[in-house]
């Protein structure tokens, strides 16, 4: 099969990369960039005049598009083909936030309507929490609710019910939400020193439900429970639901039909926050607040269907993907919110990316010659500031960026934090600036001392929202969702399997055993020797 090095485009970005990687963007700039490479969609303003491109690069990386069937791959995946290869299956994520009157009939199965039905039973337990009609063993309202899920059934929830802690609904005003997912435990302990187990409630979340990590805290939190009353039906029934794509597992478990929200193989975990593992959001801002969530992001999915590849935001930022990690071999990438609501935004990301595109073989199992997703990582932007921004202005490795600020603050008149919200703002375009410019946006900054210099040149794309509210971060994860897949097509990868993940869940398994069995055999000598050692320490603490 053709390799994608092998395709003109491709040819032709190496030979721009050699001619752009002797040039430095200060001598690329010119007035008229900020209009020719930004472009707005809905809620969200993107500027990527900071990325280390010009109009032939672009044009380049457009042909690469159409050579890679860009356009073709986007309608399969929104059609339902069968786009994840090795498990013979669609990604249907997008249909998770499909309007009430669409349809979707894939290989004979009305996807909309289960959609539908089981944001149906998402609302119908949402109304019964928020109204106190859902009551624990002792007949008292719930209190507390505790989502226990890890990876997307965890990240996603979490991520989104920082960032809207704003937009809670008048009924969610007196519940709590709390998000365990370590293996060790130690985030389940400490809650339930917290909590009282009569008003507590746990959402066990996990597409298998055979996650170990998951079912370990989810039998700690039953124990817990248990040592209340010895009614584990009741406890069940009143304080346990399930989210999962295996409905059969939770009933084995224990928990009631009735206490389960179902969603299928064709969602992966990653890309799960808009089908039941979203039911923390939909407690937090009320289904009215979660449909309003959905329907940002399918605001973005009808974009990325219906906008030609030049105008297409997850096109175009895909697209700078690909340039810098593949073609200028920035094998680094930052995600600089500059809002402390979206903090855990970049965790968000780094699974949503590194999971997805963290591959080195094509679709049909060749090596790849060519780098592919660069390592992610981020904070919020004054707190990076004071962190490893350092690294990004005077260190040796080249570092691309993605800053990101809504324009407006909700609320920021009425408690007073305008001032503040103005303060991240300028930081944010002057961060950027910097990294584009380097010494070039100080007075006489070239013939500062060595130590001072700053040499610019870190390419950056600037993504502003409007406003940071449920359709405005709906629409922000769509875009990343899509930008994931546009650099998956270019690079001709499967972002929705994730082996490498399955295989280390597979050598745990025999690991504890050993670690239980007090056994070291049939391990390298590193792992035996610390199995030893553990084994020795073990004993002594006993």
């Amino acid at each position: 099969m053709t390799s994608r090095a092998d395709l003109p485009a491709w040819k032709r970005l190496q030979a721009l990369a050699k001619e752009t990687g002797a040039r430095h963007m200060r001598d690329m700039w010119q007035p008229e960039r900020a209009a020719a490479f930004s472009r707005r969609a809905g809620p969200l303003l993107m500027d990527f005049s900071k990325q280390r491109i010009d109009a032939p690069v672009l044009g380049a990386l457009l042909a690469l598009a159409q050579d890679c069937g860009l356009e073709a791959a986007i309608r399969a995946l929104l059609e339902g083909a069968a786009v994840n290869n090795t498990e013979n299956r669609p990604a249907l994520h997008t249909a998770l936030r499909l309007a009430p009157d669409e349809h979707l009939v894939v290989d004979g199965h009305d996807v909309a309507g289960q959609v539908q039905a089981s944001l149906a039973r998402m609302e119908g337990m949402v109304a019964r929490i928020h109204s106190r009609q859902w009551r624990g063993y002792s007949g008292k309202p719930i209190r507390d609710v505790v989502n226990i899920g890890v990876g997307g059934s965890d990240l996603g929830p979490f991520m989104a019910c920082q960032a809207l802690g704003e937009f809670t609904g008048s009924a969610a005003a007196n519940l709590r939400l709390h998000f365990a997912s370590s293996i060790d435990g130690t985030q389940i302990a400490d809650l339930l020193r917290e909590l009282r187990p009569e008003t507590t409630l746990f959402i066990v979340s996990s597409k298998s439900f055979t996650t170990v990590d998951t079912l370990s805290n989810a039998r700690t939190a039953l124990a817990w429970m248990q040592a209340e009353t010895a009614d584990t039906e009741m406890l069940l029934r009143n304080h346990f639901i399930g989210v999962s794509a295996h409905p059969e597992r939770m009933t084995e478990w224990g928990i009631p039909p009735c206490n389960q929200i179902e969603f299928w193989e064709w969602v992966g975990g990653r890309f799960s926050l808009w089908s039941g593992i979203g039911l923390p959001v939909a407690l937090q801002l009320g289904m009215a607040g979660f449909r309003d969530f959905l329907a940002g992001a399918r605001f973005m999915d009808r974009h990325f269907r219906d906008t030609p590849l030049p105008d297409n935001l997850p096109v175009l930022l895909g697209l700078m993907g690909v340039w810098n990690a593949t073609f200028l071999d920035i094998g680094a990438h930052a995600v600089l919110p500059y809002d402390g609501r979206l903090k855990h935004f970049p965790s968000y990301l780094t699974q949503l990316e590194m999971e997805s595109n963290g591959k080195s073989v094509s679709r049909s199992g060749d090596a790849l010659g060519y780098a592919t997703c660069p390592v992610l990582w981020g904070d919020v932007g004054p707190n990076a500031q004071h962190a490893f921004y350092q690294l990004l202005h005077q260190g040796t490795q080249a570092v691309s960026c993605d800053f990101i600020a809504p324009v407006r603050r909700y609320g920021a008149h009425s408690n007073g934090l305008q001032r503040q919200h103005q303060l991240a703002l300028a930081n944010c375009l002057a961060q950027s600036r910097v990294l584009m410019l380097g010494d070039a946006c100080v007075e006489d900054g070239e013939s500062a001392p060595g130590f001072r210099r700053y040499r610019g040149n870190q390419p950056s794309t600037t993504l502003l929202l409007d406003e940071l509210n449920p359709h405005a971060l709906g629409a922000l994860l769509a875009l990343y969702e899509h930008k994931v897949f546009v650099m998956s097509v270019l690079w001709d990868i499967n972002p929705f399997d994730q082996w490498g993940v399955e295989l280390g869940k597979q050598i745990a398994d025999v690991t504890l055993a050993a670690l239980q069995t007090q056994g070291t055999a049939g391990f390298d000598a590193s792992t035996e020797a610390l199995l030893r050692h553990i084994h020795t320490v073990g004993r002594k603490d006993a």
